[in-house]
């Protein structure tokens, strides 16, 4: 059983990075897809508001599908297709073309995001222990890899379909081969997908409702206005705002993301020694902190302090919310699949957030100021102080007060079925 669990969890963090890999590729490299397709400034906003909506519909339409299909299954194949989506975005020469591609990769990116936290929540349960923040972090390890990619390929002034073509003949393979040991969690639930009994989630919206999820699903919003905050609007801030070189504005994105990265390979320590509940305060205020010295700073490089602080703050929430809804799931209904399904319902909001975040901060830069519109972010992820207590009850350790997953829950990968 150890084995199966250790092999599950390498093939999902595979999974988050080379997701992590394809989204870099896709967001840095949008001023060269608008030159290849000639899309408008005046359109473009509208193919980039289209990605996040239609994952929000995939992420809805998964919480359906995993009532007759197990996560695992869904993420074996809604991998590649990101993946090929990615490739038609860079292989097309029309503008229709790319209305499909990105169509198909909306779709898609929500599905797999969805399935992908899902298996992590299920995961983290076996294991009794937090270890949801590790796989985040392979997926800002990808996003780092990807950025870097793209950088690589802007510079030597490539192709998109040459940049991207490699990357998808490398990490196609190499994930369908690694989600022959996905794990999924709840045996007894899944043995009835595709039988046509609803035995798998069936019946959570009667048990774990809106209402009942509303705090997380409040404080994902907020994580991700922050986040799109940083990734939208950090290089703008730092040129236009405090005076910095148009080179040195593009540092604290980096710099954001390599302080995710750290924040969330050294955050499971942290929940296991403080709790969940320490650690999701301790990364509010922090974040919000970030958001305090950005909009102050003097210059440049105390506003890239901001960003640092920023990375290492609002890099734990998000995994964190995740379990906190498919722990929140399973308490309230027993039933198998439970946390699936919340866990599909609560991944609606990352995409809620992005969505609002950066227009909001734009709207407020334009109308009043920008070192103004950064208070907002920074009063939104204080809010989650307020909701902390949603946290309690995470797997930290052994004998913590939960007891050990019995072998039947996680006695057969996906390779099984």
């Amino acid at each position: 059983m150890t084995d199966v669990l250790r092999r599950g969890r390498a093939s999902l963090a595979f999974g988050f990075f080379a997701q992590g890999v394809a989204f870099a590729l896709l967001v840095t490299r949008i001023p060269a897809i608008q030159d290849r397709y000639g899309v408008s400034d005046a359109l473009l906003p509208v193919f980039l508001a289209a990605v996040p909506i239609l994952a929000g519909v995939g992420s809805v339409v998964s919480e359906r599908l995993v009532r007759r299909v197990r996560p695992s299954r869904l993420l074996r194949w809604s991998q590649p297709v990101v993946l090929l989506a990615l490739l038609g975005v860079g292989a097309g020469d029309r503008v229709a073309v790319l209305a499909v591609a990105l169509a198909v990769f909306g779709l898609a990116v929500g599905a797999l995001d969805a399935s992908m936290n899902m298996l992590g929540v299920s995961l983290q349960r076996a294991y009794g222990r937090s270890i949801m923040l590790g796989f985040h972090a392979a997926y800002s390890l990808g996003g780092i890899l990807g950025a870097s990619l793209a950088w690589a390929g802007a510079h030597w002034d490539l192709a998109l379909w040459v940049s991207y073509l490699p990357v998808v003949v490398l990490l196609l393979p190499a994930a369908l081969v690694g989600s022959r040991w996905y794990v999924d969690g709840d045996l007894e639930g899944a043995e009835g997908a595709g039988t046509g009994e609803d035995t798998v989630g069936g019946g959570v919206g009667a048990s774990v409702g809106f209402k009942v999820l509303l705090p997380l699903c409040l404080v994902m919003t907020f994580a991700y206005i922050g986040d799109s905050t940083v990734s939208n609007w950090s290089a703008k801030y730092l040129q236009d705002v405090l005076g910095s070189s148009e080179q040195l504005a593009t540092v604290p994105y980096n710099v954001y993301m390599v302080t995710t990265l750290v924040g969330r390979a050294l955050g499971d320590f942290g929940v296991r020694r403080f709790g969940a509940v320490a650690v999701v305060r301790g990364g509010a205020v922090v974040a919000a902190g970030g958001f305090a010295v950005v909009a102050s700073a003097p210059g440049a490089w105390v506003g890239m302090l901001g960003f640092t602080l920023l990375g290492l703050g609002l890099c734990v929430l998000v995994p964190q919310t995740f379990a906190a809804a498919g722990r929140l799931a399973a308490e309230k209904d027993g039933r198998p699949g439970a946390s699936d399904a919340a866990v599909a319902r609560l991944n609606v909001f990352n995409y809620v957030g992005f969505l609002i975040g950066s227009p909001l901060v734009g709207a407020l830069g334009d109308a009043w100021s920008y070192r103004g519109a950064m208070l907002v972010p920074m009063v939104l992820v204080l809010v989650t102080v307020v909701y902390a207590r949603s946290f309690e009850g995470q797997p930290d350790r052994y004998g913590g007060g939960h007891e050990r997953p019995r072998t039947a829950d996680v006695g057969r990968g996906s390779n099984g079925l």
